[in-house]
């Protein structure tokens, strides 16, 4: 009688750790295209950070030019411009 409680106690642990195994292979899965999605999100974040400064100063640089524009056409002198 104790041996059959033992082998079905064995039974019972070995199909739990098949389950376990399983569930951690998936984990495992999961953990790693996790880190790929957080090495690509890191990129995109470093490119975005690294260009900034240039591209506000870009930005800038063009809404001036569009109020100079608008300055031009709304009949202000040109010559007041290029002196700045």
């Amino acid at each position: 009688k104790e041996i059959v409680e033992k082998t079905e106690a064995k039974a019972k642990a070995e199909i739990e750790l098949v389950q376990t195994k399983e569930t951690k292979e998936a984990v495992m899965l999961e953990l790693e295209q996790l880190s790929n999605y957080n090495a690509e999100l890191h990129q995109s974040c470093d490119f975005v950070l690294k260009n900034f400064d240039l591209r506000q100063t870009a930005r800038d640089e063009e809404v001036e030019a569009l109020r100079q524009a608008k300055a031009i056409l709304s009949g202000a002198k040109f010559e007041e411009f290029l002196q700045q």
